[in-house]
């Protein structure tokens, strides 16, 4: 590794597992010191040991991303433990397969709750500190392919990453005139435990992901390895004078 990231502390929101346990190994491989923030704090402990016995600087810290002052608690927790916040990814997120005309009010909000006013809350958290300690800051926000292309069978988990799309833009014209630059990454389909649900064994699950893989221009899905060096990009010093953008890396499903 080439300490890319040396000095900065970052947060990563559903770090737990999936693609934000990947990126806080990977930040914490480049030489930053890692919040490893999750819902639960079991699996953040876990992926925070792992970084630690790796050599890694990290700390788990608990905080339901749609509880606004746990959020504020847990970002300051790792401010103060590390002595500065350079960048937050805004990672967590839920997501579920329902038909358009079966999707209820009730699951509608939560998914929204989570992947919508969760990401709200981690862009104004993260933006109060970085305004508080007058330093520049990055704010990177997880949305999808479903931002660009929605599914008939994933209207709610759509409409959701397209408000995160819209919160980039949103956030980075709001935050620039304070030294923030807010940006995205859109994955494709990456191989990550938001995906048990919708295969009842392991072989219904390889064959699912078999079949996607054959509509894919790459000719395979993704695994949350892929998508790191995007996230080192986003957290370092070379995107310094990009803003409002999203990073597709979904192996060609999407081309704008």
């Amino acid at each position: 590794m080439s300490r890319r990231l040396e000095g900065r502390t970052i947060i990563v929101t559903g770090a737990g597992s999936g693609i934000g346990a990947c990126f806080a190994a990977g930040f914490a491989a480049e030489g930053a010191s890692v919040g490893v923030l999750d819902r639960d704090l079991e699996p953040a402990q876990q992926v925070a040991s792992d970084i630690a016995e790796a050599g890694g600087s990290c700390i788990a810290v608990p905080a339901d991303v749609t509880d606004q002052l746990a959020v504020r608690d847990a970002f300051s927790t790792v401010r103060d433990s590390f002595g500065r916040l350079d960048a937050v990814f805004n990672n967590a997120g839920i997501t579920f397969n329902s038909p358009f005309l079966e999707t209820s009010a009730e699951d509608f909000r939560r998914l929204h709750e989570v992947n919508v006013l969760g990401v709200v809350i981690g862009m104004q958290e993260a933006a109060r500190i970085f305004m508080q300690d007058g330093r520049s800051g990055k704010i990177v926000n997880t949305c999808s392919v479903a931002s660009r292309r929605a599914n008939a069978n994933f209207a709610a988990y759509a409409a959701s990453k397209f408000a995160v799309h819209a919160l980039v833009q949103s956030g980075a014209r709001s935050l620039a005139e304070h030294r923030i630059t807010v940006n995205g990454f859109a994955p494709g389909i990456v191989d990550t435990a938001l995906w048990d649900a919708q295969a009842s064994t392991r072989a219904a699950r390889s064959a699912l992901f078999d079949k996607y893989g054959e509509t894919i221009p790459i000719g395979r899905t993704a695994v949350p390895a892929d998508l790191l060096p995007t996230g080192i990009y986003l957290a370092g010093n070379d995107s310094d004078y990009m803003t409002g953008q999203v990073v597709m890396i979904d192996g060609g499903i999407e081309m704008v």
